[in-house]
């Protein structure tokens, strides 16, 4: 079955860095574009950044410039590099998968970005 684990995440001061890790197993993970979403206390899960199978990227326009989404297809894992982080960053983190018209989600991940 399909298998999300992710990594990282916890306390990061204002403009600081922080790297987020997602493991997949169960699937032909090359062949799948991966994603990231965020959802903060009171809002919706939202989009942050997606990689397709060839290494395409998109962001949301709040993190452009500051975050990165990369993939390692021999390990099997996507990666968020968070970069300049700003308090409105804090929420839980979840890695995706969207494979035949199911979404996978890993365990969710909370990122605090406070002083």
């Amino acid at each position: 079955q399909v298998q999300l684990v992710q990594s990282g995440g916890g306390l990061v001061q204002p403009g600081g860095s922080l790297r987020l890790s997602c493991a997949a197993s169960g699937i032909t993970f090359s062949i799948y574009a991966m994603g990231w979403y965020r959802q903060a206390p009171g809002k919706q899960r939202e989009l942050v950044a997606v990689i397709s199978r060839a290494g395409n990227t998109n962001y949301a326009g709040s993190v452009k410039g500051r975050f990165t989404i990369s993939r390692d297809n021999a390990k099997n894992t996507v990666n968020l590099q968070m970069s300049s982080v700003k308090p409105e960053d804090t929420a839980v983190y979840y890695c995706n998968a969207h494979i035949a018209g199911n979404d996978y989600w890993g365990q969710g991940t909370q990122v605090t970005v406070s002083s």
